[in-house]
């Protein structure tokens, strides 16, 4: 599954969010609930698309699985679905922007508290104000300053998801 192939399942079934912010939203639902389930995902995301065909909702469904799988893998083999390193980046910029919306989108589609536990209060507004980057982008500076962007928010996911399991794992012993 690659972003092109994710990002042209979605067009084609007429969804107004790319592949970016597809991905962020299914990883901001399962950072709160890993067991969320993926019919709830799909239907926030294909609200008002057109019917997808058995292949189309299989991709969807595995790009799902995989990035529940990653998440609860706690390793860092969970990446941001986000274009490849040849696309120009600008593009890329953009990408990451659309993935950070998703992702806030996520969860608080599945949270509404505005008490976070641990560092995630702190990461999500930094995630808030990266839906703000501008996407005036190119250059080698901007090429390393993206990078390290896109780390800086995986790495962020990861934490976050963290924090919100410890605190389920908290509230189930009480």
């Amino acid at each position: 599954m690659t972003y092109l192939s994710i990002d042209a399942l979605l067009m084609d079934a007429g969804v107004t969010s790319n592949a970016a912010e597809a991905h962020g939203l299914a990883t901001g639902m399962l950072c709160v609930d890993i067991q969320v389930s993926n019919d709830l995902w799909l239907k926030e995301l294909l609200a008002e698309s057109k019917p997808l065909t058995d292949v189309e909702k299989l991709a969807l469904l595995a790009l799902f699985e995989q990035t529940a799988k990653l998440l609860s893998e706690g390793g860092f083999e969970f990446d941001l679905l986000l274009p490849d390193d040849d696309e120009i980046l600008s593009n890329r910029v953009e990408a990451l922007r659309h993935w950070c919306l998703g992702f806030l989108l996520g969860l608080g589609f599945t949270r509404s508290v505005d008490d976070w536990p641990g560092e995630s209060g702190e990461l999500l507004k930094d995630l808030v104000a990266f839906t703000h980057v501008d996407g005036d982008a190119e250059g080698e500076e901007d090429e390393v300053a993206f990078i390290e962007l896109v780390e800086y928010v995986r790495v962020a996911v990861q934490v976050i998801h963290s924090d919100l399991a410890q605190e389920d794992d908290a509230k189930a012993l009480h």
